[in-house]
């Protein structure tokens, strides 16, 4: 298991100063991340399909090991709802293969005001393909049942375990890899080592992806590097 550290993004002017260099050419600010880091959470992908240029691109630019979790389409997620979305699913994992073996999990964040649906979600689960990693957050409580960790678990997939001030994920597991999001805006030393003894404990096989929130006092990269050095 290796636990790789990052941030929800890294496309940050507010971040020259306090953790890339005033200096540095925007070109290269994903080749400095990734000399300090295991993945990213690409938001980009939120709002469109990425080219194969563009996929290609972010891989030539990052070491081997390093991975690029891809949040899935909103017309997937937010606008169809889940429903009806085979063709577009198709089509956005087919380009997150362009990454190769840099590709890391694909993140299906589903609207707040989306609530659960067992049928639905066992006719989405049947449409991913097995070969690219899939993690869900849900953020409305009724998602938090035992059904759902079940088909998730029956499908390969992971429940992204999220911390929010408004809504907190269970801590389970239900995949051999693990995807968090720890979207507070501070974190205490106690803190972290919570979360770094859950996720020791937490049974996982293979890579662990955990993401900080971005903000512009540069925070997210500090909190992703401490809890980095609690897995050295």
């Amino acid at each position: 298991m290796r636990v790789l550290c990052g941030t929800s993004g890294y496309d940050y002017e507010p971040w020259r100063g306090r953790f890339y260099p005033e200096d540095l050419p925007k070109a290269k600010m994903l080749s400095y991340y990734a000399s300090r880091f295991g993945a990213v959470e690409i938001n980009y992908t939120f709002r469109r399909i990425p080219t194969e240029k563009a996929t290609r691109g972010w891989a030539a630019r990052v070491p081997d090991g390093f991975r690029f979790a891809l949040k899935a389409w909103q017309r997937i997620t937010h606008h169809a709802r889940l429903r009806g979305t085979s063709e577009m699913v198709a089509s956005f994992n087919e380009a997150a293969r362009a990454l190769g073996p840099k590709l890391g999990p694909v993140l299906y964040q589903l609207p707040p005001n989306l609530k659960r649906d067992d049928a639905l979600f066992a006719d989405f689960l049947a449409q991913l393909p097995r070969d690219v990693s899939a993690a869900f957050e849900f953020r409305h409580e009724s998602w938090f049942a035992d059904a759902t960790f079940r088909a998730l678990e029956s499908a390969g997939a992971a429940v992204c375990v999220a911390d929010t001030d408004d809504l907190a994920t269970p801590r389970i597991r239900t995949a051999p890899f693990g995807y968090l999001r720890l979207r507070r805006l501070d974190y205490s030393k106690r803190d972290l080592d919570s979360w770094a003894a859950w996720v020791r404990d937490a049974g996982f096989t293979q890579d662990v992806t955990a993401f900080f929130k971005h903000e512009d006092e540069a925070k997210g990269p500090q909190f992703a590097q401490s809890f980095a050095r609690r897995f050295d």
